[in-house]
């Protein structure tokens, strides 16, 4: 995982889920399907999804401003509009950087 190219899509979370557990196929499809859907209710709600030792998803409200059409340099209105941010959890942000994460880290996290 290296690649900076390689995309985690659902299908691998699924396959994954499927290779850890004991259920079919259809089954982990659903659980990854049905989490998504979890996470897309809370945010349409405006509510932060905090998955522990990850990082936390926010729904943030960006207000209207001028900007600028790059090939005609008419200056227009861009609209205001919600966007999701995500934060990274420390401990995310340290292995992905190399460092070394404990188990007792790893476990206050939770």
């Amino acid at each position: 995982m290296g690649n900076a190219r390689y995309c985690l899509t659902k299908a691998d979370l699924a396959d994954a889920i499927y290779a850890a557990i004991d259920i079919d196929k259809q089954k982990a499809a659903t659980i990854v399907e049905d989490y998504v859907e979890l996470i897309k209710e809370a945010l349409d709600k405006e509510a932060k999804v905090m998955l522990s030792g990850f990082g936390c998803y926010e729904v943030k409200s960006k207000p209207a401003r001028r900007g600028r059409n790059p090939q005609t340099r008419e200056t227009i209105i861009l609209r205001a509009r919600r966007v999701v941010k995500f934060k990274p959890s420390q401990l995310l942000r340290r292995a992905i950087n190399g460092e070394k994460v404990s188990d007792d880290e790893i476990d206050k996290e939770y």
